[in-house]
Parts: C-alpha cells; structure tokens; sequence
C-alpha cells in the first residue's frame, strides 16, 4: 500500500498541468460567455434600430469568438507546437518512407500530362526500349526490343519501368507519327571501298522496297504535319553520307515505313544490296576501275 503512494503522486504531478490548463480554458469560456451576455443585453436595450441591432449582435459574437480561439492559442500554445512538430516528424518518416511511391505517382502525372507516349508506341527510357503494352499509375511495362538501339526485333521479354523515371529522364518516342514513321539505319564502310556503287545500290533497292506505299505515306505526313502545325518531311527513300572517322564512310539510309514494318524491310533492302554485289577492295581511278585490295604504296 505504501509503495503505491509515490507512483500516485508522481502520476497526480504529471496531471496537474493538464488540469491547469483544462481549468483556465473552462474559466476562459465562462468569461467570454458572461461577457456576451452582458453585451447583449446592452445592445438590445440601448440600440432601437432593428437592422443596427442585429448587425451589432453579430459583431459582438464574431469579436468574442475570435478573442476565445486566441486565448485558446495561448493557452495551449506550447502543447500545440509539441503536437505540430509531432505531425511534421511523422509527415517526414511518412515522405521518406513512400519516396519511390511518390515518384511514382509524380510520373505518371507528367507522362499522362505530357503526353509522351500512349499503348502501343515504341520508347526508350534510359537504357530500356520497347512497345508499350501497358501501364498505371505506378508502373509501365513494355516488349523489349533489341538487342541494342538499332535492333527492331522483339527480343521476348517484358520489362517493367516504375514511373519514376518518367520524372527524371527523358523519353524517346519513336512512334510519334503513328501510321507512317521515318526508319534511319546506317551501313559503314571504309573509304578504299566502293561505297559510291553502294550508295547507288542501297538507294534503288530502297525505293524498290518503299514504291508500294510511298504515295500513300506521303499523303498520311502531309495530313499530320497540317494536324499538328508541323513542317511536313520529306518522305522520299535518301542515302546521306557521314564520315566519322578519316579513314571511313557511313551510309545513312533513310525511308518510310509503318512501325511494324521496319526491321522486314531493312533486312531486306540489305539482302538486296549485298546478295550479289561486293563492295570491299574495289577503286575508281579517273574512268577504270582498279579491282582487287589497295596497294599502301600506291597511295603515298
């Protein structure tokens, strides 16, 4: 019995804060209380105009509750700020807890308001590329296609992008155009070889390739580029030379052709051009042609 006596007292010390403060906010509600009812009767009495008295009546009643909600603030002011820095310490643990979450959901809103892509559309993010088959509000799952960026065979496997990334790196939408897109793929040579037969040839078997269609796409970009205010490109087959390095050419061919059509038509625009004809160790010099490897000391 007497051992419980200091736990009740430590327990009664621990309360009487608490009470204090349950005490002076009941004292100050008594108090606001008498004062509107003594400001009341004034009013009634001492004001005879019916519309003056109600808009004094409700004056008074506003007054008196704001200077009852700021002698609450005063009251209370220390357990309030112990309660708010409680809430912001549980809002951080919460944020940092559901980062990724948040992200997720921070990206989802930036493709949807963007709209970068839509099912269907081929992207790449980062180092993953594929058809978009489908996405929510946390994630978005594609068919790789690859291997590598210049590939455009599926390589059978699903890959699932969380959103977040959508808010920090960019997005590569390479079925922007729908119908009829734009294929790029480039075929190196060294410079001792006859790359201005290959050009030539690479050139006809791709508008041999594209001559079905070709109208039919033009026709479709002359329509998206008046859709979409753009400047309509030129759709026409083109074999454009680059050289990267000194001692090689690159040939950077370029057509249209529907999304689902690309890597069928550049495999075959390569079997074309490369089935019957070699290209390797061949020079023109003035109007003959040198067949055979290059002699180095010819060169000097």
């Amino acid at each position: 019995m007497l051992e419980q006596i200091p736990a009740a007292i430590a327990e009664l010390n621990l309360s009487m804060p608490a009470l204090r403060l349950l005490g002076t906010t009941v004292a100050l509600l008594l108090i606001v209380l008498v004062v509107r009812a003594v400001l009341s009767k004034v009013i009634r009495t001492s004001i005879q105009s019916t519309e003056l008295r109600r808009k004094w009546l409700v004056q008074t009643r506003n007054g008196l509750i704001l200077v009852f909600l700021l002698g609450l603030v005063l009251i209370w002011g220390q357990e309030l700020r112990t309660l708010a820095l409680s809430i912001v310490a549980i809002a951080v643990a919460f944020v940092v807890a559901t980062k990724e979450l948040i992200l997720c959901f921070m990206g989802s809103l930036v493709k949807g308001g963007a709209r970068s892509f839509d099912i269907g559309d081929r992207i790449q993010v980062k180092d993953f590329r594929g058809d978009v088959i489908d996405q929510n509000l946390l994630a978005t799952t594609i068919l790789e296609v690859g291997p590598g960026k210049l590939t455009h065979q599926r390589t059978g496997r699903a890959t699932v992008i969380p959103n977040s990334l959508f808010v920090s790196e960019p997005v590569i939408n390479e079925s922007f155009t729908e119908d009829y897109v734009l294929h790029v793929f480039t075929v190196p040579f060294k410079r001792d070889d006859n790359w201005q037969l290959a050009q030539k040839v690479l050139l006809d078997a791709t508008q041999a390739q594209c001559e079905p269609f070709l109208e039919t796409a033009r026709r479709y970009m002359r329509r998206l580029g008046d859709r979409r205010g753009l400047e309509v490109p030129v759709v026409d087959p083109r074999v454009s030379l680059q050289v990267p390095l000194a001692g090689e050419i690159h040939l950077v061919v370029r057509f249209p052709c529907r999304p689902s059509q690309r890597s069928a038509i550049e495999q075959a625009i390569l079997m074309e051009a490369f089935a019957n004809n070699d290209f390797s160790g061949v020079r023109k010099k003035g109007s003959e042609e040198d067949q055979g490897p290059i002699d180095p000391e010819r060169m000097e």
